[in-house]
């Protein structure tokens, strides 16, 4: 997705410091211009990061939600949620870093199954339902008692997967 969109800067939230430097990497590997920002770097990191970012020497940035608020970049034309967070009110800051200033902006989230609980609240505190852009909705499956989330065990099938959930935030000029 990041390879067939149009030019502009797109920021990659992921939910651990980790899982940012990992998917950054990946990123590197396949040949897109990435950086970082997570609470692993230091200021004088995330400052230069940020600057690149800012003079388009990145095309991408993934972040942890150290980047969800107070971080005001403008030519941010996508949003994409690898990882949704664990806070509804944290998705709403996330995406609200594109489409700003009467700008057209786009938000992409991924969500896998173990994620639906993470995504019904997302769409309480939005309001709205997300829309399917890719794949189809999945039944809900309660997760059984002791059977928690460990560590992101099934975040390497989500670029590939089928089960996409997209916004699309259009603002009009004030």
């Amino acid at each position: 997705m990041l390879l067939a969109q149009d030019a502009g800067l797109s920021l990659v939230f992921s939910r651990t410091k980790h899982g940012a430097e990992r998917l950054k990497k990946q990123l590197v590997a396949a040949g897109i211009d990435a950086g970082s920002i997570h609470g692993n770097k230091s200021q004088g990191q995330r400052e230069r990061a940020i600057k690149a970012f800012r003079a388009g020497e990145l095309q991408v940035m993934v972040a942890t939600d150290v980047a969800a608020r107070g971080i005001d970049i403008p030519g941010i034309t996508h949003v994409y949620n690898y990882d949704l967070p664990n806070v509804a009110e944290n998705y709403v800051h996330r995406i609200g870093r594109t489409a700003r200033a009467g700008r057209a902006g786009t938000a992409i989230a991924f969500c896998s199954p173990a994620e639906m609980g993470e995504l019904r609240a997302i769409q309480k505190v939005m309001k709205l339902a997300i829309p399917v852009a890719g794949g189809s909705p999945w039944e809900v499956e309660e997760p059984a008692a002791g059977k928690g989330r460990r560590g992101g065990a099934n975040r390497g099938s989500k670029p590939g997967g089928s089960h996409r959930r997209n916004q699309r935030r259009r603002r009009k000029a004030a």
